[in-house]
């Protein structure tokens, strides 16, 4: 039973984290594909894949990507992004995405995806964004009609537009973005490797967004530290930091007691969290990359918690379902377990989540509605 499918519940308590309304800032597309999806369209094209049948080839992305290094953890997307180089491949995992995620009972997601890895059978730019956002209309008629999460439940998914940052193409990808930006787009990201590849490197693609008053969020603090985050904040004028997880090396723990922890913060953090710059934190893949080794190797030792305690915009985030074998509510779970956090808690990384997304106020005032409308009822 895939992650998605699975129902999770608040420890202790006969409360089903699956049932909640959720919001999803950062999940990519390309590490959310279904393994029997991977096996059906790998065998179209004539793929060669590293494990054979569903579950030896999920085992196979999930300890693969368990790899402490995020180089190595990004190697397992040469698989998923083979079989998307169609227009088929494309809007069936967008359409399977979107299920999966209504599944979780998600009720607003940002799926982010970068278009220039998806042109290998000719494909233009604007083709494989019309493809994933066939499929991801496709995906919420789906749920609307009933099957996928709770009942009665309305989705809306939105593209992030991605740029890979090791490559040259920035500006080319940000005016794509712009271009689509009444076609499902609501947003722009740069991603991939991020350690020797700043965000400055895109400086004309950012300037280019700033321009047209368009959202930016940036991959920073993770497998690179402070200057990241300063060049996604600087350069890149992000709204929300992708992971952002290694911002807590810019806050120093002065004492300890067995109440309190009195913390300094520099500049940078005390910045990040005076201006409510949402934080896209991904607890499970931050362990599979170690983007956390600084602090431990276990769910316990991440700063999630002393973030949180100290007023940053936490949110809770998959990064990539199948990499991690993980759900929204999975991660809730695992972090409700680890720092004891209640119904309460979660509500508040959803609420978060809702302020941050890339919609317009009113809808996000609206979401926040229906938030705290679930909650009650739970």
């Amino acid at each position: 039973m895939s992650a998605a499918a699975e129902e999770y519940f608040l420890a202790s308590t006969d409360i089903s984290i699956s049932g909640l309304p959720k919001i999803s800032l950062h999940d990519h597309l390309d590490g959310g594909p279904r393994a029997e999806t991977i096996i059906e369209l790998a065998d179209a094209i004539g793929l060669e894949l590293p494990a054979a049948g569903e579950t030896a080839l999920a085992d196979w992305f999930e300890n693969s990507a368990d790899s402490g290094s995020l180089v190595s953890y990004l190697k397992t997307f040469d698989v998923t992004t083979a079989v998307m180089q169609t227009r088929e491949g494309l809007s069936r995992v967008a359409r399977e995405f979107v299920q999966d995620l209504a599944l979780d009972g998600v009720i607003y997601g940002e799926v982010r995806w970068a278009p220039e890895q998806h042109l290998g059978t000719g494909l233009s730019l604007d083709e494989v964004v019309d493809a994933v956002q066939e499929g991801i209309e496709a995906g919420i008629d789906d749920a609307r009609a009933g099957g996928y999460g709770p009942a009665g439940q309305i989705i809306r998914v939105g593209q992030l537009v991605t740029a890979m940052r090791h490559a040259d193409r920035g500006l080319e990808i940000a005016e794509l973005a712009v271009r689509h930006r009444e076609r499902g787009v609501v947003g722009f990201d740069i991603a991939g490797a991020e350690l020797g590849f700043p965000a400055g490197n895109h400086r004309a693609a950012f300037d280019y967004l700033a321009q047209n008053f368009f959202p930016v969020t940036v991959h920073a603090g993770e497998a690179d530290g402070l200057e990241s985050i300063r060049g996604a904040l600087f350069d890149g004028r992000a709204l929300r930091l992708g992971h952002g997880v290694r911002l807590a090396e810019d806050i120093t723990i002065e004492r300890q007691d067995d109440e309190n922890t009195y913390v300094t913060l520099g500049r940078l953090s005390q910045w990040v969290k005076d201006r409510e710059i949402a934080l896209e934190l991904a607890p499970s893949s931050n362990l599979q990359t170690g983007a956390i080794s600084a602090w431990g190797t276990d769910l316990s030792e991440h700063p999630f918690d002393l973030l949180y305690q100290l007023g940053f915009k936490v949110t809770v985030n998959t990064d990539n379902r199948l990499m991690s074998n993980t759900s929204i509510s999975r991660e809730l779970a695992l972090l409700a377990d680890a720092f004891e956090y209640d119904l309460s808690d979660l509500e508040v990384f959803q609420q978060n989540a809702a302020a941050a997304t890339f919609l317009p106020l009113e809808d996000r005032e609206e979401l926040a509605e229906i938030i705290s409308e679930g909650f009650e009822d739970a």
